[in-house]
């Protein structure tokens, strides 16, 4: 049977996940719909989504219509969750959006469609709500039209009463590109989301692009060695099942790749996710109520930064001796929900301070030092040298030798290496320094020796720790000897009002430090693109519907950081 891996994503509160549910009841999955407001939905499995009444996962139900598989990914649709939307659409062959007949286009629906037509991913519109009050099906679609530039087809109807939910289950796979799944060969596919169980096993969520995977199959995952897949779970007919073998264009769920991580390939390829989610700008210092908790938290937000690589889990030393941990965030939203998962399914309760966006740091020249083993100012059995020099934006870290390769033992040399990019997390005013190029140029090591009739001794032997703690020293003294400059994150944005509104928004984004670029009509609308300080978005956003009568739709991703002056 032919497979298609459909998405169903909105902005929040356009009836995304009650459709999804209609979806499953109409292909008879489901026995009866479960409602959002009673929390009993089939998709959103965590307790705090049913209480809430959101989408904070990605989740996955398998059916069969129309001699279709339809591998069905429900979305979050709320924008701190942007990058969980994101590492779905790139496994989607095609894709439902929801646009409520009531609110119309709203910003959320602007960003996905723009995804969506930037991935060349077909699309379904589904204008859902046609019953309730205040709906005008007729101006919605005109506005679908115009706003989002939408070609592929609108179907009409309601998620909450079944009106047209028929039409568009049995339209999908005649109207959106499904594909016939090759099953020979070896597996390949990729990791798009990571579980944990209430015994903290790992659980492997990927989509088998191609060939047939079997249990105590060998799968190699990005740079570590392969690992044996010691269970295989498949989604089929509303359910997953344990399975002994998978084929082509089924979503799987895997135990016994303990190495895997979000966006990992696998098989001829290695046909890994691609890197475009919209990083976040926020960031945050997360501590426990009860100092106690400290070693709790940290594991479970690795637990979390695994399920979510872009949350960007660090860990700041700060000069008393204690450490802070840091988290990237999109919103408030995400905060709240990443608290309240703390809170609830890891019991660490947690305050969030010092809010901020997340800034970079650039080198603005050169530095150099190194010690010698055995000299009084080295605490340390080891020779380091290293040299630090800007680099190109966007170049990211280049770390090379100007020393022999078989004059140390390659540990030491990894200690050089790790302990490098760790430190260049920390830059003169504690940002992340992206880009820049290291040479180590001196190099050195007292080989393992022992006292007559003894063992080892710490005291006469290099160890991999000195090398680290070395190097560490080092780079504190050539980022401060280099110097650099902290760079502010820039977005870029796309604004859309009434063409009557655009002097006002025009002297508002100027006020904003704001930079047009560019300016087109889009019938009664005029959109305006450009750059904006990120830290302005937010006042942006607040203050745009007054100037627009709620008219105006504001986007914006990070786009880039400069200098700050």
């Amino acid at each position: 049977m032919r497979t298609l891996n459909l998405g169903v994503l909105a902005h929040v509160d356009a009836g995304k996940t009650t459709l999804t549910e209609r979806l499953l009841y109409e292909a008879g999955v489901l026995a009866e719909p479960g409602s959002v407001d009673a929390g009993s939905t089939h998709t959103d499995t965590m307790a705090l989504e049913r209480r809430r009444g959101i989408t904070i996962r990605a989740a996955v139900v398998s059916f069969e219509v129309d001699d279709t598989i339809v591998n069905l990914v429900d979305t979050p649709g709320h924008s701190d969750f942007v990058a969980e939307v994101e590492r779905s659409l790139c496994l989607l062959d095609g894709a439902v959006l929801v646009v409520s007949a009531v609110e119309g286009v709203q910003a959320q629906t602007l960003v996905l469609m723009r995804a969506l037509q930037r991935l060349d991913i077909a699309t379904v519109i589904f204008v859902n709500k046609v019953d309730r009050r205040g709906a005008d099906p007729e101006f919605v679609e005109l506005e679908v039209r115009e706003r989002l530039a939408a070609d592929v087809p609108v179907l009409f109807g309601s998620a909450l009463t079944g009106d047209g939910v028929r039409d568009l289950l049995h339209a999908v796979p005649r109207l959106l590109p499904s594909r016939e799944p090759h099953d020979d060969g070896p597996p390949a596919g990729v990791i798009f989301k990571i579980d944990r169980d209430a015994a903290g096993g790992k659980h492997v969520v990927a989509l088998l692009r191609s060939g047939t995977l079997r249990v105590r199959d060998r799968l190699a995952l990005g740079k570590a060695g392969p690992e044996k897949v010691t269970g295989l779970r498949v989604f089929r007919c509303g359910e997953l099942e344990p399975a002994d073998v998978a084929t082509a264009g089924q979503v799987v769920v895997l135990r016994g790749l303990d190495s895997a991580r979000i966006g990992d390939g696998f098989g001829p390829g290695d046909p890994g996710m691609a890197e475009q989610f919209a990083r976040p700008s926020l960031s945050a210092v997360v501590e426990p109520l009860d100092d106690q908790d400290r070693p709790a938290l940290f594991a479970a937000l690795e637990r979390l930064a695994e399920q979510d690589p872009l949350i960007g889990l660090r860990v700041d030393d700060e000069p008393d001796g204690t450490s802070e941990l840091r988290l990237s965030l999109y919103g408030e939203v995400q905060q709240q929900v990443i608290g309240a998962l703390l809170d609830e399914e890891y019991g660490v309760p947690v305050r969030f301070r010092d809010t901020a966006m997340i800034c970079t740091e650039r080198l603005t020249g050169t530095g150099a030092a190194f010690e010698l083993i055995g000299t009084d100012a080295n605490p340390y059995l080891a020779t380091v040298g290293l040299r630090i020099e800007p680099a190109p934006v966007g170049s990211g870290v280049d770390f090379g030798l100007e020393v022999e390769l078989g004059s140390m033992p390659p540990a030491f040399f990894t200690a050089v290496e790790t302990t490098v990019h760790s430190s260049l997390l920390h830059g003169n005013a504690g940002w992340e320094i992206p880009d820049a190029r290291i040479r180590m140029t001196h190099s050195g090591f007292w080989p393992r020796q022992s006292r007559m009739h003894g063992t080892f001794d710490k005291s006469m032997s290099s160890t991999a720790g000195d090398f680290r703690d070395l190097t560490r020293l080092l780079m504190r003294r050539i980022i401060a000897q280099a110097g650099t400059v902290v760079c502010d994150p820039v977005h870029r944005f796309e604004l859309e009002v009434p063409a009557p509104s655009l002097g006002p928004v025009l002297s508002l984004l100027a006020q904003a430090g704001g930079v047009p670029l560019a300016t087109e009509s889009r019938g009664a609308a005029v959109v305006v693109s450009g750059h904006v300080p990120a830290g302005q978005v937010h006042r942006l956003t607040l203050l745009m519907p007054d100037l627009t009568r709620g008219e105006g739709v504001l986007t914006s991703r990070l786009d880039h950081f400069r200098p700050r002056h």
